[in-house]
């Protein structure tokens, strides 16, 4: 079954990955960072070679995001996506796992988990 992990973070920088621009990342030690930049080119390779990636995608900045909503017919944008929360989808994996447990799994190794959030949602198909 194919999941979609969204990873919420609040960057200094949205570049790719989000999580080395992260207030996180930047106090943590050398070494620290050494062992988050390991974790997640380990994690890379190991769901690349298992076939469990499909794919990936960093999203830009929050700022220039548009909602759209239609009310009475009408079309409504605002600018951004107004989160309730300080932390904005900053990209997504499409993984195609054998349950959800597994997904979790791989969700919880990404970097980011440790200071943002990630969301897994199965794709409906």
């Amino acid at each position: 079954m194919k999941y979609l992990v969204l990873i919420y973070s609040n960057p200094t920088s949205w570049a790719h990955p989000t999580f080395v621009h992260s207030d996180y990342y930047r106090s943590a030690s050398p070494a620290e960072r050494a062992a988050m930049d390991a974790q997640f080119a380990e994690l890379m390779h190991e769901i690349s070679d298992s076939g469990e990636l499909i794919s990936g995608t960093p999203l830009a900045e929050p700022s220039t995001t548009r909602t759209v909503r239609v009310q009475d017919g009408v079309t409504v944008t605002t600018d951004g996506p107004f989160a309730e929360s300080k932390e904005q989808m900053a990209g997504y994996f499409v993984l195609d796992c054998a349950t959800l447990d597994r997904a979790t799994e791989l969700a919880a190794r990404f970097p980011d988990a440790r200071f943002g959030r990630i969301e897994v949602r199965p794709i409906m198909e």
